[in-house]
């Protein structure tokens, strides 16, 4: 009798095998209130690994993190009325503390430009305040209908990076600088997920923006997911908020502000991307843990090895961690790593000792072979920036062959069952996009005909980039 796969195949129910794997690989649980998570050790690694990443490139970009209430007074919703249109229907709303009624009803963060603008308008004076460049890592609550881990969960985490500036032409760099210099080099490089580039229609634009740079990436079933996005704000908060400079004279001037964000579901996208049948397979530049050194017995030597072995690879900075738990069955702790998705394993029995070699295995290209203990230190840096690049290509080939031009809306629609459409926005225009919106079809972005992101949603040439989404 054959045995039972650990995961449900990916062919058989995407979804399925999605959520058999959060489990497996112990990434993350449902919480006690729908819509909420537990986000478990190794899945809060992940994230950890994210942050670290993103964070360098953010502050290289000279934004500087603070923190903000979480609890924002309802008053300040009203007075972006597109913004809190957009927002209400996910709003958690605050009325009783302490036993007693408030006199006004606070709202559960669902993102920061109301309270930021607040205090923006106070430190802020003269020109010489900008820009001022403000990031925060937080939690938000968004009242989510479908919920599900880590890609629409009620909380979840992010970090959303704030900005002023004293002239529209800075802010529309700064944004447009986000999203390619740290969003886009971030997913490319260290996620290894060959992302679109792309600008937002007005209707899928962020609530209060003037204009949305997104980025969006094919999951393994051809399905398009929103990994990150940055606004420009133009003079809307700013005017509400009354958030204004000094020029060089007596005259003041309302500022020009940008928004940006990525948050968990970046790690729903990972798991979607590149996992597979086995199990996760994790980008080397992102993994936590870059190798494990497994003991296959409980043997004096072998420990000793396996010890000296990890110490070696962590002293030419290889994140690595030594498996000596010999009373777990090796074939048990062999599979779990795997369902992880750690980039290497390095297998050391008796019999390995005897012949100076240890067992690689390579969990991204697959396959097993010998390699000679003393090799190792030097050569798995090379493996793991090759299988680094192994999973961008993939995910790249992966976009290529499932994504298809089309030219009316029923090839729009059949292109959409199972990857991409790409169809001229001049013949498709806000009348077709919301024609397909009625098909569960959605327009991701329009990009300009060479691929790169087009300055106005009316540029010659546009092309727009339909498809299912997350």
């Amino acid at each position: 009798m054959a045995k039972a796969p650990v995961l449900t195949p990916q062919a058989e129910d995407f979804p399925r095998w999605y959520q058999d794997l959060i489990n497996k690989a112990e990434l993350a649980d449902n919480g006690p209130v729908r819509g909420t998570m537990v986000i478990r050790p190794y899945g809060y690694g992940l994230w950890e690994r994210m942050q670290q990443e993103l964070d360098a490139r953010i502050k290289k970009a000279g934004a500087q993190n603070a923190y903000f209430p979480m609890f924002i007074p309802q008053s300040y919703l009203t007075k972006e009325a597109e913004h809190v249109e957009g927002f209400a229907p996910e709003l958690a709303v605050v009325t009783h503390g302490g036993g007693k009624q408030l006199e006004e009803p606070v709202v559960v963060r669902p993102t920061s430009e109301t309270i930021i603008n607040e205090y923006f308008s106070k430190w802020v004076q003269s020109h010489r305040d900008l820009p001022l460049l403000i990031n925060q890592w937080a939690n938000v609550v968004r009242w989510e209908l479908r919920p599900r881990v880590f890609l629409r969960t009620t909380e979840f985490l992010w970090q959303e990076g704030h900005t002023a500036h004293a002239t529209y032409e800075d802010a529309r760099d700064y944004a447009s600088m986000i999203h390619t210099q740290v969003y886009g080099d971030f997913m490319t490089n260290v996620l290894g997920i060959d992302v679109v580039l792309g600008r937002k229609t007005a209707k899928e634009r962020f609530a209060g923006a003037i204009n949305t740079l997104t980025l969006e990436g094919m999951m393994g079933d051809g399905k398009a997911l929103q990994m990150g996005t940055s606004h420009e704000l133009g003079q809307n908060f700013a005017k509400a908020f009354n958030t204004t400079y000094q020029l060089q004279g007596a005259e003041r001037e309302y500022v020009w502000q940008t928004s940006w964000g990525v948050s968990t579901r970046m790690v729903g996208g990972l798991i979607m991307s590149h996992g597979d049948d086995n199990g996760l397979r994790v980008p080397p530049r992102l993994a936590a843990v870059q190798a494990v050194v497994l003991a296959i017995k409980g043997d004096d030597a072998v420990i000793a090895k396996v010890r000296e072995i990890g110490a070696a690879l962590e002293a030419v900075g290889i994140r690595t961690v030594v498996d000596d738990r010999t009373d777990t069955p090796f074939g048990r702790r062999a599979v779990d790593w795997e369902l992880k998705g750690v980039p290497l394993r390095i297998e050391v029995g008796p019999r390995d000792l005897e012949n100076g070699t240890a067992m690689l295995a390579r969990r991204i290209p697959g396959g097993k072979e010998p390699v000679s203990i003393d090799a190792l230190a030097a050569l798995l840096p090379g493996i793991l920036e090759e299988d680094q690049a192994l999973l961008l290509r993939q995910s790249r080939e992966r976009r290529e062959a499932r994504t298809v031009d089309v030219k009316t809306l029923d090839e729009a629609v059949e292109a959409a069952a199972t990857g991409w459409g790409r169809i001229s926005w001049a013949d498709l225009g806000p009348e077709g996009e919301a024609k397909l919106a009625e098909q569960g079809v959605t327009v991701r972005c329009i990009v300009a005909a060479d691929g790169s992101v087009p300055e106005t949603d009316d540029q010659d040439g546009n092309i727009a980039i339909v498809a299912r989404a997350y």
